[in-house]
């Protein structure tokens, strides 16, 4: 066999160089095009997570998008309307008006439950209204604190309540009777809350008190309640995801809530209200109101004098001792410092105040007839 070195031709050996020196420069683009691949992976992700946290916009009733109005309405200054039920007596012929503020997730049907004897003995009309964004209201993009007190009181006007009415809130409807008593107090005969919401960032609440009533909360609801205060414009997003545990009352997630509670809510009808609540927006009605609830307010309540010095009307808090919505510590720690609301501790019941029986009598006597019904609380 002959044996020698291989010999590679010229040509042969330009070929390879020029195959070499191209494989090289396209690993080298390659390289070089990776940061740019990535950058715009990035783009893209921050793109489409930007327009998850953006809600989408309202579907306004009576619009070709919305449902239709089937409910009287009123058209407030700046355009907006507002829808409302009216209830009880004529308003004509009655001796007491009270406007009736709903909660989370509840709309203008949420009239108080008083029997018909005692309402027709009273004399006593009611109205209840969508807030703004909820049911069949119009959305408010300027909402606050303070225009709820003020949606209040230009409903009243507009349906001739006179110089003075009485206001019944529900819940996180609470917020709305604070700002009553903050920028409308003379317009006001008296106020029951009930169960009110308290804000875990009031100034007049010490850290330490503050702090433990918040970890009396279920811990996916101290979640969502931080990101309503601290990143509001999440709200949306962490609400409406599936990754981490939302706000347990938005999920329907509601197992530990107290014996009574538990019976009660298939008379709350609570999905079909829901529905109802939120045809507009949830945005515009849950979430908003979880962000007026528990961000930056103007005032805080702690502050607040007692609007009838002469005794010519009342503020009561009434709250179940055994209420795991909305849990009764702070409410405790907030009448020992304002001793001129009258509070009523219910041992035994939870949140939904108004289907206890009996209940909504004893609330309408003491606000509009001043019966001395106080429980005091316990330790």
């Amino acid at each position: 066999m002959a044996t020698g070195k291989l010999r590679v031709s010229a040509a042969s050996a330009r070929v390879h160089t020029r195959k070499s020196t191209e494989s090289r420069k396209c690993c080298k683009c390659c390289h070089g095009a990776m940061p740019m691949f990535f950058l715009l992976a990035l783009t893209i992700y921050f793109a489409w997570f930007y327009e998850t946290l953006k809600p989408p916009p309202p579907k306004p009733c009576g619009t070709p998008l919305g449902m239709p109005v089937t409910s009287p309405r009123v058209k407030l200054h700046d355009g907006r309307y507002v829808a409302y039920k009216e209830g009880g007596m004529p308003k004509e012929s009655a001796t007491y008006k009270v406007v009736v503020v709903h909660g989370f997730a509840g709309s203008r049907k949420d009239l108080l439950n008083a029997s018909k004897n005692l309402v027709e003995e009273l004399g006593v009309y009611f109205v209840g209204f969508d807030r703004a964004g909820y049911g069949q209201s119009d959305v408010n993009p300027n909402r606050s604190i303070k225009s709820e007190a003020a949606d209040i009181q230009e409903l009243a006007d507009l349906l001739n309540l006179g110089p003075k009415f009485y206001v019944i809130a529900y819940s996180i409807g609470g917020y709305s009777a604070w700002a009553c008593l903050k920028y409308i107090p003379h317009r006001l005969a008296g106020v029951a809350m009930l169960a009110p919401v308290t804000n875990y960032w009031w100034s007049g609440i010490s850290r330490a008190e503050a702090i433990q009533a918040y970890r009396l909360q279920p811990l996916q609801d101290q979640f969502a309640v931080a990101v309503s205060h601290y990143a509001p414009w999440l709200t949306y997003w962490w609400n409406t995801q599936n990754w981490f545990p939302k706000s347990s009352v938005i999920q329907g997630k509601l197992d530990y809530l107290n014996a009574v509670d538990k019976e009660l809510m298939n008379m709350a009808a609570v999905t079909e209200r829901r529905m109802e609540a939120t045809q507009q927006s949830v945005y515009e009605s849950l979430h908003r109101d979880m962000i007026l609830m528990f961000g930056q307010w103007d005032f805080d309540p702690m502050g607040l004098q007692n609007p009838f010095p002469n005794r010519e009307g009342s503020v009561h808090i009434w709250h179940g001792d055994e209420d795991y919505i909305v849990p009764v510590r702070l409410q405790r720690y907030l009448v020992r410092h304002l001793p001129w609301i009258h509070y009523h501790e219910l041992p035994g019941i939870g949140h939904l105040l108004t289907f206890v029986e009996g209940l909504p009598d004893r609330i309408l006597k003491d606000l509009l007839l001043g019966v001395d019904l106080l429980v005091e609380p316990s330790n």
